[in-house]
């Protein structure tokens, strides 16, 4: 994917997933923000430019501007996506027609907020919402802006089928009783900690190789990424000497350190997960007008990385003592400082679909809002392809 629509230039996007009640990834939600309210931006050029980020993942658009809102109710959508449209918006009949119309056609739309409309077979409720009564009786729920993993216990006892938003934001808190060294989630990591220090000490393929077979699964995991659309290579791989000889010590760094922070077997991490590869991937695409390929590599394990503690329940401040990374890395990461810590706080407003905080940082980061787009539209495509 190489998106240049010119529409990207008009809006700020923002991302979150749907998930299930089992914890599983259901959809991606775009959040779309237009940066001038009193112009119109192009429904037909923003389907065109979802449609290749996500050409069969399902998506469900979140639109803030009611004049692109009812440009998309006029345009034919892939059947991946669905649009949510406000309740307070079916006062309009013109609107409350077209909405009708596009059911009749056999699209599916999903209510926002409470109403009586007939037609939609699952709402949107903030938290707030769903705690003040009852949820319409036949209405799947989906609950908007979970903001932590509390948010999500109480969604889930009032019955939301669905969520959408974060179980991860806000500072990280170190449980009352951490990790012994028996636990599962450690050992299951161990290996390629292990690894990435070997590789960072420059060891030999031999030693390499006799470390990554202490765990099998893992070496198939690493031989799919490398072999997935979205690595990009030429020749298939076919064993991890294969690997290094193709890749070198520096790119070889990058994939262990995917597998690190999407290796966890603990089923609620993926949400994190999901985050995590994004963040990562994000911050890649939007260094890729940095010349150096080694700072677009650091700025992928910054934004991998950036949800470790999280993950593994540690501080960086204690992880990044065992796990090796460059140091401008470590000083966002811990110390919330150096050159990559602005992107990441882009990132982060990215998810938080907080359209002022994106357009602080871009303004902060010297970037154009198209660029920003077009970087978060590959980056959502190719962690698709990774999963």
């Amino acid at each position: 994917m190489n998106s240049t629509h010119a529409v990207l230039g008009q809006l700020a996007l923002g991302y979150a997933p749907l998930v299930s009640k089992q914890l599983d990834i259901e959809a991606t939600r775009v959040t779309v923000f237009a940066l001038r309210p009193e112009v119109s931006p192009a429904a037909a050029e923003l389907v065109a430019a979802l449609s290749e980020a996500f050409p069969d993942k399902p998506v469900l658009l979140n639109i803030a501007h009611e004049g692109l809102l009812k440009g998309l109710l006029a345009t034919a959508l892939p059947k991946n996506m669905r649009l949510e449209i406000p309740a307070f918006l079916l006062s309009d009949a013109d609107l409350a027609a077209q909405v009708q119309a596009r059911a009749a056609e056999g699209a599916t739309s999903i209510l926002k907020g409470r109403s009586d409309a007939a037609g939609f077979k699952q709402i949107i409720l903030d938290l707030s919402d769903l705690a003040s009564g009852p949820a319409p009786a036949g209405k799947s729920v989906l609950v908007s802006g979970a903001r932590s993993a509390d948010d999500f216990k109480q969604a889930w006892d009032k019955g939301a089928a669905g969520v959408l938003g974060w179980p991860m934001h806000g500072e990280f808190e170190a449980p009352a009783t951490p990790p012994t060294g028996k636990d599962t989630q450690a050992a299951d990591l161990q290996v390629i900690v292990e690894l990435m220090s070997r590789v960072d000490q420059g060891e030999d393929v031999e030693r390499l190789e006799q470390t990554l077979k202490r765990d099998p699964s893992l070496a198939f995991k690493l031989l799919r990424y490398m072999n997935s659309a979205a690595f990009g290579l030429s020749v298939e791989v076919s064993s991890f000497r294969h690997a290094i000889m193709l890749l070198g010590y520096a790119r070889l760094r990058r994939w262990l350190a995917l597998l690190l922070a999407t290796a966890s077997k603990d089923h609620a991490m993926r949400p994190v997960m999901f985050a995590a590869l994004r963040r990562g991937l994000l911050m890649e695409e939007l260094a890729k007008g940095m010349a150096e390929a080694e700072l677009r590599d650091e700025m992928f394990i910054c934004g991998l990385f950036s949800l470790l503690d999280h993950m593994l329940r540690q501080p960086f401040s204690k992880l990044l003592q065992s796990i090796p990374v460059p140091e401008r890395v470590r000083q966002a990461l811990v110390d919330k400082t150096g050159p990559y810590h602005g992107y990441l706080e882009l990132v982060q407003a990215i998810e938080n679909e907080s359209v002022f905080d994106v357009r602080t940082t871009v303004d902060n980061l010297m970037l154009g809002t198209g660029e920003v787009n077009s970087a978060v539209l590959r980056a959502l495509h190719k962690a698709a392809q990774l999963e």
